[in-house]
């Protein structure tokens, strides 16, 4: 009798120690790094330590264009991550990525805790969703481009450091001021593409491609060479002649020159606000994108830039059931609040908004608002987004042809046209393989 009671004792621990380490494992990369990259890793935490079902692995896995070749190539061999952040130009080649990707409210709904996407802002969650107004990706750190500009030099260069510019022509005058102060530079900016053409063109409301800017249909092809774009690029390349503006680099190349204290004004994405607080030494204010105040129907609304999280295909029940979960942890009120006051990005569901604006915490911290401001607006066909095939070569192309422009190897009209050609060979190759 004793030995039965042994045995089945022994039967016991071995089960319970089974259970104990039960726990499904589910495979993240992402792109964060810095102040960022430690606030992802803090959200797994808590995730992880809220519940004993799953464990999430967040892993770095370089820049957005890095991890998202990483992840494609992995899929291809069969070692796909469970989750992928993917930037928002990505948001095209992932949904027509036929077998590759689960979409997002297909998996929760099939898991029994179906993800609402009218829970999230209007802007965020039809980026993101399909035709039918399917979340295929879950929305996460959403930014938009904002103009930053350091209180302290403005100061020593006689400019109101509680009134920054707000048109374009403000923005070179201040720079000139700047510069006349003993800065190094006036004004730069980050993800040139980004800010430079495709938020350009929708804070003018004016069409950065047909199509609704590739919403309505495959075959939309490029349109920046109007005279609107090439009045802008060629504002930028005089500027940079002055020495007013500096190119800094593609990406977050740029980030640097302001943080460092160099440039006394940058435009960039509103998820930078955590790293100008943890690495810039100085006061700095937030305020919105310039714009020219003689173009009708500006400032109209600017985009969402970011990324959201895909779900790989061919992965296990248990696996999506714990993807869900945590999916529904990171966009609950109290935990996107959170993300959004400790990051700059905006708050992606409108209950995370409400309760950052109950908390006081944009009375708290002016300019922190600015891009939620920016992006409440009805949008028009030009200013939804951009979504487009082949859409990250294609701002390779256009980087690569603003450098010769700002460095006077090229006109303004003949660099945007080449961006046209090129970009639209991209997009008929992209219509092509698609159909």
């Amino acid at each position: 009798m004793r030995v039965k009671l042994f045995a089945l004792s022994l039967a016991g621990v071995i089960a319970s120690i089974g259970t104990a380490h039960a726990a499904t494992d589910i495979n993240f990369w992402h792109s964060m790094q810095g102040a960022l990259g430690e606030r992802v890793n803090a959200l797994v935490d808590d995730f992880n330590k809220s519940q004993s079902d799953y464990v999430v692995h967040a892993v770095y896995k370089g820049t957005y264009g890095e991890s998202m070749n990483a992840g494609i190539a992995a899929f291809r061999g069969g070692q796909a991550p469970d989750i992928l952040q993917v930037f928002e130009v990505g948001t095209a080649t992932m949904m027509y990525a036929k077998g590759a990707i689960k979409p997002v409210q297909e998996m929760s709904e099939e898991s029994g805790s179906p993800i609402n996407p009218d829970d999230f802002l209007g802007a965020v969650a039809s980026y993101y969703s399909s035709a039918d107004g399917k979340l295929v990706s879950m929305p996460f750190n959403s930014s938009t481009p904002v103009f930053y500009y350091n209180k302290d030099a403005f100061k020593k260069a006689g400019l109101d450091a509680e009134n920054p510019p707000k048109t374009w022509k403000e923005v070179a005058e201040a720079g000139k001021k700047l510069r006349e102060a003993g800065m190094e530079c006036g004004y730069t900016t980050s993800w040139p593409s980004w800010i430079q053409l495709e938020t350009f063109g929708a804070w003018h409301n004016t069409p950065y491609a047909t199509q609704d800017n590739g919403f309505g249909g495959l075959d939309a092809r490029l349109a920046i060479d109007k005279p609107l774009f090439v009045r802008h690029i060629s504002f930028l390349a005089d500027m940079s002649k002055a020495g007013t503006f500096t190119y800094g680099g593609r990406g977050d190349a740029s980030n640097a020159l302001f943080t460092s204290g160099k440039c006394g004004m940058f435009t960039g994405s509103s998820g930078n606000r955590a790293n100008i607080i943890k690495t810039g030494k100085f006061e700095f204010g937030t305020s919105s994108l310039p714009y020219y105040d003689d173009v009708d129907g500006a400032p109209q609304n600017s985009i969402i830039g970011g990324a959201s999280l895909w779900v790989f295909a061919k992965k296990s029940p248990e696996v999506y059931k714990g993807v869900t979960q945590f999916f529904k942890f990171i966009s609950s009120p109290e935990q996107a609040a959170q993300w959004h006051q400790g990051t700059g990005y905006v708050p992606v569901t409108k209950a995370g908004f409400e309760l950052t604006k109950k908390s006081g915490f944009y009375e708290k911290n002016p300019g922190s608002d600015v891009a939620v401001k920016q992006l409440d607006a009805t949008t028009t066909e030009n200013s939804r987004g951009i979504r487009l095939g082949y859409l990250p070569q294609i701002r390779d192309i256009e980087d690569g042809v603003m450098e010769e422009i700002f460095a006077g190897k090229v006109t303004p009209e003949a660099g945007l046209q080449d961006m046209v050609k090129r970009g639209n060979e991209l997009l008929s190759r992209f219509e092509k393989s698609v159909k």
